[in-house]
């Protein structure tokens, strides 16, 4: 599967501040692709440079096979763009707005007309009179991310596009990157796991200006991850944790309730043991059944050993 954006030994040094510390990345054509990472990891900045509003100190990024740094407008054509904090003309309607971008990448005619009506009704718009002015968050960035498309781009690029909104908006928001997958490669920068989880095919974890990890997301909840064990008891279950706590194969132990879940380094070894230290204990099991790591969980791993 060719890329649709490559990068290569991509540094950016603003002063004394490395921002990009040589990140190697593809990205799959057709995929939703998650670019995650805390807040200051180097998100945004990696976008400009995608973008053209920003030039690397050093590395390679190209967008369809086309050097960023050296890009036309022909190939500027070719993405979408939805910055984390979008600005609005607010006496525009949606419509004017959508017309008015469209009109920006030379778009017109029948092609426009159609365009507009049919982003207008992907981001639930359709038909709305008010002034982008007296938007919801919500409605703002829906009609952003139908701006992003207006020129119908091969590859979409969104920063931060769900922060700041409420559930529903989010979830609005992520209904129309789901719509669009197998049509456009979703580039979507965020620190919002749930959202990376229920929309993105593969991801890559950015730490510090870094990539720390780069997997489908399958892969990256499963491969060399510890696996937690939870166990429930009728009663007793402060003694459990103790007695865990002191087991060669578990590791951080936490009891919520009559509730305990370990980190366990040796499943085999635990299956065998937990019976046997229930039944010494005198305890009376619940249930014990195995927890698969969660991308949160392996995020937590990721950054916080700095890699």
């Amino acid at each position: 599967m060719s890329g649709a954006i490559e990068i290569a030994g991509l540094t950016k040094v603003y002063k004394d501040a490395r921002a990009l510390d040589g990140v190697d990345l593809v990205v799959p054509e057709g995929s939703v692709f998650g670019f995650l990472g805390p807040n200051g990891a180097g998100k945004t900045t990696a976008l400009r440079i995608l973008t053209g509003m920003a030039r690397p100190t050093s590395g390679v990024a190209t967008v369809f096979g086309h050097d960023v740094v050296h890009a036309t407008n022909d190939v500027r054509s070719l993405i979408g763009f939805l910055p984390d904090v979008p600005a609005y003309y607010p006496w525009m309607t949606a419509e004017e707005y959508l017309r008015f971008a469209g009109r920006l990448f030379g778009v017109s005619g029948r092609v426009l007309d159609d365009r507009v009506c049919s982003l207008l009704e992907m981001a639930g718009l359709a038909g709305v009179k008010q002034r982008v002015g007296g938007f919801s968050r919500g409605m703002k960035q829906r009609l952003g991310v139908a701006q992003a498309l207006i020129n119908a781009p091969r590859l979409l690029m969104l920063d931060e596009p769900t922060s700041a909104l409420d559930p529903m908006g989010r979830k609005d928001v992520l209904d129309m990157i789901v719509a669009l997958k197998g049509k456009t490669t979703v580039f979507f920068s965020t620190h919002i796991l749930t959202d990376v989880e229920r929309v993105c095919d593969t991801v890559a974890v950015l730490d510090r200006g870094r990539v720390v990890r780069q997997a489908s997301i399958a892969d990256i909840t499963h491969e060399g991850h510890a696996t937690r064990l939870l166990i429930e008891v009728e009663e007793g279950a402060e003694r459990l944790e103790r007695a865990l706590a002191g087991e060669a194969w578990a590791r951080e132990c936490v009891r919520d309730g009559q509730t305990v879940r370990c980190v366990i380094e040796d499943v085999a070894a635990a299956r065998r043991a937990v019976p046997a230290l229930i039944s010494r204990l005198d305890l009376a099991l619940v249930r014990m059944m195995d927890e698969e790591p969660t991308l949160e969980d392996v995020f937590v791993e990721l950054v916080g050993r700095g890699a």
